[in-house]
């Protein structure tokens, strides 16, 4: 079972998230939370697989208990799943930045957040390609490095290629396609690359490439 804890200010969103993941055979919510303070304490205690995080909330926002439960100085940090609207998408860059495996827009259908759960539960990132492009892009800027991209120097010239199409939001099975190889080299290349660059994840390797400015 996939152990949900759901943190969200609103309650009727929140019941609404607590319905659809208790519906589902592989799921059940073990706790929810209407703010960041009390949210980094539940999962403290709980550790459960997936934290479905809302950006904005009272006392502490998400971004903040992410960093705290999934931050890059966190130990045993738990996987993270923002929620956000397109009106707060100047918060989902540095969600990402905090830790947080993936993000969804909160006008998702029921059926796109519970795969969105299971994804993350499995250990990969989830990015929304329509809009983490976008969104990511616009806000990378702000952090981008002003000297060469030297994080970058031990890739090869074919990883920094799927590094590249990691960032605009391609699949694995998108990248093989597009590289006339197969979806096992991907994965290796992609292992390899989070290896090198000692990232946890897609999302950071995402976040690395624009403020590098690889992807641009």
């Amino acid at each position: 079972m996939i152990r949900v804890v759901v943190c969200e200010d609103q309650a009727l969103v929140r019941t609404g998230y607590v319905t659809i993941f208790d519906a589902q055979p592989d799921m059940t919510v073990v706790a929810e939370a209407e703010d960041g303070r009390s949210g980094v304490t539940i999962v403290e205690h709980l550790r459960p697989d997936v934290v479905v995080m809302d950006v904005r909330m009272p006392v502490l926002d998400g971004i903040e208990a992410t960093r705290r439960i999934a931050g890059p100085d966190v130990d045993n940090p738990v996987k993270v799943l923002m929620v956000t609207t397109f009106n707060l998408d100047e918060y989902v860059y540095e969600a990402l930045r905090a830790g947080a495996s993936g993000f969804l827009l909160k006008d998702a259908p029921p059926a796109e957040l519970i795969a969105a759960v299971r994804t993350v539960a499995a250990g990969e990132a989830l990015l929304a390609p329509a809009v983490t492009r976008q969104l990511i892009g616009r806000y990378a800027d702000r952090v981008r490095p002003t000297g060469p991209a030297e994080p970058l120097d031990t890739l090869t010239a074919r990883e920094r290629e799927v590094l590249k199409l990691i960032a605009d939001g391609l699949s694995n099975a998108e990248i093989a396609a597009a590289l006339v190889i197969s979806h096992e080299t991907v994965k290796t290349y992609v292992s390899r690359i989070l290896t090198k660059l000692d990232l946890r994840d897609r999302v950071q390797a995402v976040v690395l490439a624009y403020r590098t400015g690889l992807a641009s």
